[in-house]
């Protein structure tokens, strides 16, 4: 799925559907925290699958909005959005989705939670498999085409 940062209001509360009570709050922090993205000292790289684009949790009017949206954010001068089309060639293929920080950090996002990874080699494989999936990824202009293209009819 698309990762909150990136998302619109409608797709962060799809996304929690089986979250229990009210998820407004939840939404609110999510969108406040995507701030991040335009101030600060950081920049931001992220990878997308084909698959996880398309997965369609709106009906299509909700998911051209959210398609807007990551064209709109890969314009953004701190972010890098890249997309990875379905029939790339990968030699390892993507079981979690997965962030790293920088060298001490990395985090995975299981069903039931997140795991945190400090230990340098573990954090050091997960570095290795961003960089894989990086090379085989369309950025720029490609990618918004393309992101574009999945949306077509």
């Amino acid at each position: 799925m698309v990762t909150g940062l990136l998302a619109t209001p409608a797709y962060i509360r799809a996304s929690l559907t089986h979250s229990p009570g009210d998820v407004s709050a939840t939404v609110a922090k999510k969108i406040a925290r995507q701030e991040v993205l335009r101030e600060g000292p950081c920049s931001f790289t992220f990878l997308l699958t084909e698959q996880a684009v398309r997965w369609a949790i709106l009906p299509p009017e909700g998911m051209a909005e959210q398609v807007a949206r990551l064209v709109e954010v890969s314009r953004w001068e701190r972010v890098r959005l890249g997309v990875i089309p379905l029939g790339t060639v990968l030699p390892r293929g993507p079981m979690n989705t997965f962030t790293v920080y920088d060298d001490r950090l990395a985090t995975v996002e299981i069903f039931t939670g997140r795991l945190a990874f400090r230990e340098p080699r573990d954090v050091e494989t997960y570095r290795e498999l961003f960089a894989m999936y990086e090379k085989r990824a369309l950025f720029g202009d490609q990618a918004r085409e393309r992101i574009r293209s999945w949306f077509e009819t």
